[in-house]
C-alpha cells in the first residue's frame, strides 16, 4: 500500500481542505469544526427579513435559493437573508454523510422531491462535487412487487429508472460487473440521473453561492432560542445578541427536535394511519445512529465497470440472507449495504459506505456531534460486516478487512414518527425542514422553500409532508425493509 501522506498508525489523515479549523472547546464540550474553511464571515445584524438556521445542506441550500429567488423576481435582494450556523457548513451530518444521491423510496411522495433535487445537483455538478454514475438497488424475490411499484413511481414524476427481475437481473448485473455473485439478487432497480457527491465539496460551492449572492453568513454564532409574540417569531436569539425576522427557515439536522421545542412543537401525539390503526402518545422523535465507514482499495482492484466506467453507487439488500465472519459466526441475519467510490473521502482509491442505523431512543446527547462523541461511534462488528457484505458480492472484494480504515465513524439523526420528512410551519412564520436524516440528497429542497417562501405558494412536491398528517391519516409506513431510510 502506498504510504504517502500516512502517519505512523497507518492511517491516511490526507483532507482536501488543509486549512479546516481543529475542534475547540465551548463550555467543556469538543465542538465538531466546519468541513471547508471559514472566510468572510459577517457579524450578526439587528434584524433580517429571513434568518436561516443551519449551514447544512438545507440550510445552505435555502439561503442561497432565497437570495438568488428574491433577486431574481425582484421582490428583495440576497442581504435580506442571513444564515447562522455555530460552526459553518457541513459542522454536523452534512459534513458525515456518504453523499449518495438517489430515488430509491417506497414512499412514492418523495419520488418528486428528490426529481426536483437532481435537477439541482445537475444545476452545477461541477461546484457542487456531482458525479452522476446513476444508482442501482438489488433486492430479493420478497421484493418485487415493491421495486415493481416504486419503479412506476419513479417514471411517473419524472425521474426514468429500469427494473430487472430474475434471469434479466442476472444478466444486467453480470454486464456491469463480471465477478458480480448473483446468488438471491432477484431484482433490480437501476436509477440513471442518480449518483453521489463529495461532502466537502458541495459544502464549499453552496457557501460560494451564497457569498455570490449576498447572503450574510454569521458562523461562530449558534441559535440558543426564539422570542415569540403570540403564535409567530419576533426574534432570534444568539450567543452573539438576539436578531429580528420576519421570517425563519430552521434546518437543524439532529438538532432540529431541540428548536422544534423552543418553537412550541409538541413532542408527543397520537399518530393515525391509513388503515385507521392509532398509536397513542408516540414519541415524535427518535434518534438513530449511524453505522459507516471507509475502506482502501488493494493495489490493482478498482470499483469500475466492465466498460472502465466510474460504477453506479451500489445499495443491497438481502432480507433473508444472513452474514458470517471468519470464526463461522453470524454477524446479522440480513445483508444491508450500500457504497460508493470515495476517493476524496477515503484520501486515496477507496470505497465509502455502510448498514442500517441503531435506534438510541427520543434522547440523545447530540454534543459533542459525529466523530467526537465517544458514545455513537460504529460498533466492532460493522467492518468486519461491511467488507464481508462486499465480497460476498464482488470476486473482487473478497478479503476486504485488512483494508478497512480504522479511524471513528460516528455520527447521529433525528427521525419522525414515521421516519419520513416534515416539511411545514411549527409557527406562523417557522419554515422547518426536519429531514428525518434523508437530507444530504435532498438538496432540492432549500429551492421548494424558496418558491414557497418568496411566492407564497406550496410546491406540490412538499404537500403530502406537512405535519398535520399525523392527525388527518395520512401517516406514512407503507414499507417492506429493515431500514428507516426506505
Amino acid at each position: 500500500m502506498n504510504q504517502i501522506g500516512y502517519t505512523g498508525d497507518g492511517q491516511n489523515q490526507w483532507y482536501p481542505f488543509m486549512d479546516r479549523s481543529a475542534p475547540s472547546t465551548v463550555d467543556g464540550v469538543l465542538q465538531n469544526p466546519a468541513v471547508v474553511p471559514v472566510r468572510d464571515a459577517d457579524p450578526l445584524p439587528e434584524g433580517a427579513r429571513f434568518v436561516v438556521v443551519g449551514a447544512g445542506i438545507h440550510g445552505l441550500s435555502s439561503a442561497y435559493h432565497l437570495a438568488m429567488e428574491l433577486e431574481r423576481s425582484g421582490k428583495g435582494k440576497g442581504s435580506d437573508v442571513v444564515l447562522i450556523d455555530k460552526a459553518g457548513p457541513g459542522a454536523g451530518a452534512t459534513g458525515l454523510a456518504c453523499g449518495c444521491v438517489r430515488n430509491f423510496y417506497m414512499t412514492g411522495a418523495l419520488h418528486a422531491i428528490l426529481r426536483a433535487s437532481v435537477e439541482v445537483w445537475e444545476s452545477d455538478p461541477i461546484n457542487f462535487g456531482f458525479q452522476q454514475v446513476g444508482y442501482v438497488s438489488i433486492g430479493e424475490e420478497n421484493q418485487a412487487e415493491d421495486y415493481a411499484r416504486l419503479h412506476a413511481s419513479q417514471n411517473e414524476s419524472g425521474y426514468p429508472s429500469d427494473l430487472y427481475t430474475g434471469t434479466d437481473a442476472h444478466r444486467f448485473l453480470k454486464g456491469l460487473w463480471p465477478d458480480f455473485k448473483t446468488g438471491n439478487c432477484d431484482v433490480v432497480l437501476h436509477e440513471h440521473r442518480s449518483g453521489y457527491a463529495g461532502t466537502h465539496i458541495v459544502m464549499w460551492g453552496l457557501d460560494q453561492k451564497c457569498r455570490q449572492w449576498g447572503v450574510r453568513r454569521v458562523y461562530g454564532t449558534a441559535v440558543t432560542g426564539y422570542q415569540m409574540d403570540g403564535g409567530s417569531v419576533a426574534a432570534v436569539e444568539t450567543t452573539s445578541g438576539t436578531i429580528r425576522c420576519d421570517q425563519v427557515v430552521v434546518g437543524a439536522g439532529a438538532w432540529t427536535p431541540q428548536h422544534w421545542t423552543w418553537l412550541g412543537g409538541p413532542s408527543n401525539l397520537d399518530v393515525h394511519y391509513p388503515d385507521g390503526h392509532v398509536e397513542a402518545g408516540k414519541d415524535l422523535w427518535t434518534y438513530w445512529r449511524l453505522l459507516e465507514g471507509e475502506v482502501y482499495l488493494p493495489s490493482g482492484v478498482d470499483y469500475r465497470t466492465a466498460d472502465g466506467k466510474d460504477a453506479p453507487v451500489l445499495h443491497v439488500e438481502l432480507m433473508n440472507t444472513p452474514v458470517y465472519g471468519d470464526d463461522g459466526e453470524m454477524i446479522q441475519d440480513h445483508v444491508y449495504t450500500y457504497t460508493r467510490y470515495a476517493a476524496e473521502r477515503v484520501g486515496a482509491p477507496g470505497l465509502q459506505g455502510g448498514t442500517i442505523p441503531i435506534p438510541i431512543g427520543s434522547a440523545a446527547e447530540v454534543e459533542p456531534y459525529g466523530h467526537l462523541n465517544d458514545l455513537y461511534q460504529a460498533d466492532d462488528w460493522f467492518p468486519e460486516y461491511y467488507c464481508k457484505t462486499l465480497g460476498m458480492l464482488f470476486e473482487r472484494f473478497e478479503g476486504l478487512e485488512p483494508f478497512y480504515k480504522q479511524r471513528r465513524n460516528g455520527g447521529i439523526g433525528a427521525f419522525t414518527a414515521d421516519n419520513v420528512p416534515i416539511f411545514d410551519f411549527v409557527a406562523d412564520n417557522a419554515w422547518v425542514i426536519a429531514d428525518s436524516n434523508h437530507g444530504f440528497k435532498m438538496i432540492g429542497v432549500g429551492k421548494l422553500t424558496a418558491q414557497l417562501l418568496v411566492h407564497d405558494d406550496m410546491p406540490f412536491e412538499l404537500k403530502p409532508f406537512g405535519f398535520d398528517r399525523y392527525a388527518s391519516g395520512g401517516t406514512f409506513g407503507d414499507r417492506n425493509s429493515n431500514c428507516p431510510w426506505v
